[in-house]
């Protein structure tokens, strides 16, 4: 009797399985385009497939300069993250009282609306860049420490116990138990983390007014806004949604060849 592991690795079921988002939203924009057609809806209310897709390569001159912009921004942030948050994870994995005495206001932090807080950082901060990188950073940094927190604090009982039997260093105990461990809870943080920081720096470009050299695909919707040309605010939209999209699976795959040797969650 095939086994779960060997219904997933069957080449038909995965194939099946990636078909099948595909075969939806081919038919999504099908429906569409015929309703858009058969009602005659003007472009400037709502554009069709086709509308969107032809101003998305006549005007892709100026959608890459902006799109690059929106992703080296999102880059930076979630680098930042990433490094802020699994530091201060480790550090309160260290330190019960540090954390004690600093996690509320990372709750603070996340909770507060970005919107309420770009402002603050334009008054504060010249450089536009970092500002919007701030915005990104700010949004994606909880969900890396809090998911590499929980990871931390996860370990097996009887393993901790293990080392400190054998008098195991900080290193080595961070480095072959905490750090195993922590990876699959760091992973799903990461996840969520990526598209949250595309999420910032789509609001940061949208709250700053971010123009010029430092205009992303935010200015893109906005110049579509103001010329009312439709199809040129969903041609930035349509990037903006598939680049999560990507990102979402990029970091899956990471997940995948990260833990598929060995953790339950991928056997």
């Amino acid at each position: 009797m095939p086994t779960a592991t060997d219904r997933r690795s069957d080449p038909r079921r995965r194939a099946i399985r990636a078909a099948a988002p595909v075969v939806v939203a081919l038919l999504g924009l099908a429906v569409w385009e015929g309703v858009v057609r058969w009602r005659d809806v003007p472009p400037f209310v709502v554009p069709a497939p086709s509308a969107v897709w032809a101003c998305l390569v006549d005007q892709w001159s100026v959608l890459a300069p902006a799109w690059l912009v929106t992703l080296r921004t999102m880059a930076i942030a979630i680098t930042a993250a990433v490094l802020g948050g699994v530091s201060l994870a480790v550090l309160f994995s260290l330190s019960p009282a540090l954390e004690l005495s600093l996690f509320p206001y990372a709750v603070v932090l996340q909770v507060t609306p970005l919107v309420a807080v770009a402002p603050l950082l334009m008054v504060w901060v010249e450089d536009t860049r970092l500002v919007l990188v701030l915005c990104a950073t700010i949004v994606a940094f909880f969900p890396i420490l809090a998911g590499t927190a929980v990871g931390l604090r996860s370990v097996d009982p009887g393993l901790r116990d293990l080392f400190d039997l054998y008098g195991a260093s900080r290193w080595r105990r961070l480095r072959l138990l905490l750090a195993p461990t922590a990876l699959p809870y760091f992973l799903a943080g990461l996840r969520t983390a990526v598209n949250l920081a595309l999420i910032g720096a789509v609001v940061g470009e949208f709250v700053t007014g971010a123009a010029g050299a430092q205009s992303g695909l935010a200015a893109a919707v906005f110049e579509g806004q103001y010329r009312l040309d439709t199809p040129l605010m969903f041609a930035a939209l349509g990037l903006i949604s598939l680049t999560g999209v990507a990102c979402y699976f990029a970091t899956h795959l990471l997940s995948q060849w990260l833990l598929s040797p060995w953790h339950e969650s991928t056997l």
